[in-house]
């Protein structure tokens, strides 16, 4: 498929130690920028050592040259590069021929804050010489179809309940392994809601599962499943694992980071998709070309309008001076995410040069983008000294049933909004002296703010529906090929089309279209080799704790193979079959007997498979930041579970967000935590403490810390001790018994009875702390006594 020296497979093993964050991070923000300005200068593989510095090697970078170390892993002030590409040094600046852009200043300093990681590896002693095989390429095993094989043999006849059990069990029996035992059924109740909803069972909704169960066990697995399916808790819950990989956010993030007032359309859409158990083909359809799709109705249309808001949310670097440069920009990220998102390919690492790894031709990587500069974006901000490019909406159908998100203008305000912006312009025009220039921008910048929000309205004061997303551009046309992805050197003009190694039919797109619905259909389409499969993998990640291909934004060669080929396939062509029904995906693994399996730690299985790579028993996890926020808000009798219109960006209005956020802009809010405001670089508190993902990236596996920080958070902050003292009060009022509140209390916070041990040590707890402190405050603290342990954040 690609053929390489050395270099490549010790590249490719050093970037297996990163995360997938980390490894994302790098070659988004960093790789092009090195190759881009410094390679021609500081390169073996240029043949280029200028102050005897290299930049193409983590080994380079880190040892730097005459001067010293170029990068040193967390520390800003001893990186020679940083102090270089700064121009703080009159003697050291880089690139010589012009100062990197404020976005990408602070992506290097952000990669020296990370540690600096780099999946680079080697001296560079040869020149790596690469070529492309499109025919031998299309044998890797990701880009064959799925192929169906017959259900495996296994000793055991009676432990499979599903198919998934056989793949399973033989694979189990082929290695020596046994599996442990079946969970108690309060443990799998709790695993089933936290995995489904996101929130614990009441006490009393467990109890009536323990009895079922006890009656007929899979009868009352079925039963809860299908139950918490049809529940809105499920679109929530499963939503926000969809809006990890589509790099969700309020705000464009980078130096000027406007809001995205919009943006809370596409985040509502995407819960409401699950929810109603839209087909994955369509769902996929919709969010790559939605505003060209037929709809039975208006209410349809807007829908698939806001859908497109997928390609619209990204990150974007509004401060970019050049506006070629900034739609290349916006193109390669939106190339990124759907390669990413559908088809767990980095097919944008062949913008400056062919793929290293994949064989995918930086001819392909230009073919995609023809069909994205075809396209217009539209993500709403204004013109402002900090935002040269602005840009529309998308308008919905007057006529769609869609919520506003924001009130109604009365006509007091309206007087008010024309009056300041009347003000703005005649200080404008009387502006004089020598500051004048500063002055008229930022009058410029509020005239600008004002009008905006004003011609949000219609004359009677009722918002205008409008959406983020994207359309057919004014201009379709092929892109040419830019050598080293470079604006500057645009080189032979590339036809719109499809990666050659993924299928040998390519497109016919007509003069006037973008490509995008031949893209989407493509993509949707059951003989895509990778679709079904990158979802399936995604599902099953989620349930089980780790993905049949463990690097699921990455199906590449540089990627893992699937432990269970067969089951990945098996579950692949059943998907489809089952109309890419998502909710029949995760209904057939959590019945599976593998699913309904315990914790519990088998020594012998342990020492020959640390990982659990055979599924030999259900690991543990921790609860991600918002289901351990929205479970604190439960317990804390505090949750709104209604479904909220609008969002808190929204009503901050228009231009720089972070500018006008003070504090934690979700502080007081109690709904669900996917409806949180989502600013880049301003994530509240409870979320960036329990390892949210970067907005900014693709991420379809959260990263797990364990930091003091969190700790130090479930011991000290409002939110946490506002909580305790909400359960204590429901504790207090339910019960007379000092036993009766803490078998209770058990039963909320873990899902299960106390341990003898542990109700004598409550018992001693409550005692003592009661003697200085009223009922209330004592029971509070021992209900937050509970929230610190670590049981709690567990599922």
């Amino acid at each position: 498929m690609l053929t390489a020296c050395a270099g490549v497979q010790q590249e490719l093993k050093a970037e297996e130690t990163l995360s997938p964050e980390q490894s994302q991070f790098f070659e988004n923000k960093i790789r092009p920028v090195l190759i881009k300005q410094c390679y021609s200068c500081h390169s073996v593989q240029e043949n280029e050592r200028e102050g005897g510095l290299t930049l193409d090697t983590r080994e380079g970078i880190r040892s730097g040259g005459e001067q010293g170390p170029a990068v040193v892993p967390g520390n800003h002030s001893q990186s020679l590069l940083l102090k270089a590409i700064r121009y703080s040094d009159s003697k050291l600046k880089m690139p010589p021929d012009g100062k990197l852009s404020a976005d990408q200043i602070a992506d290097f300093e952000k990669w020296v804050a990370m540690g600096a990681p780099d999946p680079r590896d080697g001296e560079g002693g040869a020149k790596v010489q690469y070529e492309i095989d499109i025919k031998e390429g299309r044998k890797f095993w990701a880009f064959q179809p799925p192929t169906a094989v017959e259900l495996p043999q296994v000793r055991i006849q009676d432990w499979p309940r599903t198919e998934i059990d056989y793949f399973l069990l033989a694979k189990m029996e082929a290695n020596g392994f046994d599996p442990v035992a079946d969970c108690e059924p309060n443990i799998l109740a709790r695993r089933l809601y936290f995995d489904l909803v996101g929130l614990p069972p009441a006490p009393e909704k467990l109890a009536q599962f323990e009895k079922d169960y006890a009656n007929n066990a899979q009868a009352a697995v079925a039963s809860l499943v299908d139950e918490l399916l049809q529940s809105q808790g499920f679109g929530e819950r499963w939503g926000r694992h969809w809006l990890d990989v589509a790099r969700y956010a309020e705000s464009s993030g980078n130096a000027s980071n406007f809001a995205f007032p919009h943006a809370w359309r596409y985040r509502d859409w995407v819960i409401e998709a699950f929810m109603n158990d839209m087909p994955y083909d369509q769902f996929v359809r919709a969010q790559l070309a939605g505003d060209l799709l037929p709809a039975q109705n208006e209410t349809e249309q807007a829908a698939n309008l806001i859908a497109t808001g997928f390609l619209a949310i990204g990150p974007k670097s509004l401060n970019e001076r050049n506006r070629q440069q900034f739609q290349m920009d916006v193109v390669d990220e939106q190339i990124d995410t759907t390669f990413q998102a559908f088809q767990a390919l980095t097919v944008a690492c062949a913008r400056c040069h062919d793929h290293r790894f994949d064989p995918i031709p930086q001819t392909d990587y230009y073919a995609l983008a023809g069909i994205f500069r075809s396209t217009e974006t539209c993500y709403g901000t204004i013109r402002s000294v900090q935002s040269n490019h602005p840009s529309p909406l998308l308008v919905l159908p007057a006529d769609a049933n869609v919520p506003a998100g924001v009130a109604s203008l009365d006509t007091s305000r309206r007087a008010v909004l024309e009056r300041q912006i009347e003000i703005q312009r005649e200080q404008l025009a009387e502006l004089s002296g020598p500051d004048s220039n500063i002055r008229r921008i930022f009058y410029q910048s509020r005239v600008s703010q004002l009008t905006g929000e004003l011609n949000s309205y219609d004359e009677q004061g009722t918002p205008k529906l409008r959406a983020m997303g994207v359309r057919e551009g004014l201009r379709t046309d092929d892109c040419p090929l830019y050598i080293r992805g470079e604006i500057e050197q645009p080189g032979q003009m590339v036809k719109r089309g499809f990666p050659q190694v993924l299928t040998d039919k390519q497109p016919s797109i007509g003069r006037y279209d973008s490509g995008r619905m031949e893209l989407a259909e493509w993509i949707a389409s059951p003989e895509n080799p990778l679709t079904a499969r990158v979802m399936v993998n995604r599902v099953w990640l989620h349930l089980m704790g780790r993905g049949l291909v463990t690097t699921v934004d990455n199906f590449g060669a540089s990627g893992q193979r699937p432990s269970h080929p067969e089951l990945l396939d098996h579950l692949a062509i059943s998907f489809v079959e089952n109309d890419w029904s998502v909710k029949q995906l995760i209904r057939s693994i959590v019945l599976s007997r593998a699913y309904q399996l315990s914790s519990r730690m088998d020594p012998e299985n342990y020492r020959q498979d640390p990982d659990n790579v055979y599924v030999w028993r259900m690991p543990k996890r921790r609860l991600e930041a918002e289901a351990l926020r929205d479970t604190l808000l439960a317990l804390g009798q505090n949750l709104d579970v209604d479904f909220p219109e609008g969002s808190l960006v929204a009503q901050q209005g228009e231009g720089n967000v972070s500018f006008r956020i003070r504090g934690d802009l979700a502080a007081g809010d109690v709904h669900r935590s996917v409806f949180l405001p989502i600013v880049r670089d301003e994530i509240p508190e409870i979320l960036s403490i329990f390892d949210f993902p970067d907005p900014s990236l693709i991420i379809g596996e959260r990263s797990s810390t364990t930091i003091p920080e969190q700790s130090l958070f479930l011991m000290n902050s409002e939110f946490v001790i506002r909580q305790a003292a909400g359960m204590s009060a429901h504790l207090i009022s339910k019960y007379s018994t000092e036993s009766d509140r803490v078998n209770y209390a058990y039963r909320m916070c873990y899902s299960r009875l106390p341990e003898p041990s542990e109700m004598r040590n409550a018992t001693l707890f409550l005692y003592v702390y009661g003697k200085e402190h009223n009922e209330t405050a004592t029971w509070a603290a021992f209900c937050q006594a509970l929230f610190a342990s670590a049981e709690f954040s567990l599922r």
